[in-house]
């Protein structure tokens, strides 16, 4: 069975990034793919991967993460001024992040304004 977290920025708002970054791994640890409101910032991605990384085993064999926001490529002069307005306003919550299991997740293909997630066949786990 396929799980899909779905994390509310307000969730981890207050954490401080170390936090945010175990919370992450134990999700995805856990085959779980997360659809997170807003973005981590980069020095947390950065973080994020490194901490991937470092916990690589035959169980866990990595992330895959996309992220994707208004980029004001196809926006008129009142969606750019509205866009920024909202990004002073909301900061990290804009946008949508998705993170999940390379075990699950096959590929994220990034288009300007979706995300498409293609994962891998999931087999049970149970013994019959």
């Amino acid at each position: 069975m396929l799980t899909i977290q779905f994390m509310p920025h307000a969730s981890i708002a207050g954490m401080e990034p170390q936090e945010r970054i175990r919370k992450i791994l134990k999700i995805a640890r856990s085959e779980s793919i997360i659809v997170m409101e807003g973005r981590l910032k980069r020095e947390e991605e950065a973080e994020l991967i490194k901490a991937t990384m470092e916990n690589i085993d035959d169980g866990f064999k990595g992330i895959e993460l996309s992220v994707t926001y208004p980029d004001g490529k196809r926006e008129t002069f009142g969606q750019k001024l509205r866009n920024g307005l909202a990004g002073i306003l909301l900061g990290a919550r804009q946008g949508l992040t998705v993170i999940g299991p390379s075990t699950l997740v096959k590929e994220i293909k990034k288009d300007p304004d979706k995300i498409r997630l293609l994962t891998t066949e999931i087999k049970s786990r149970r013994k019959p």
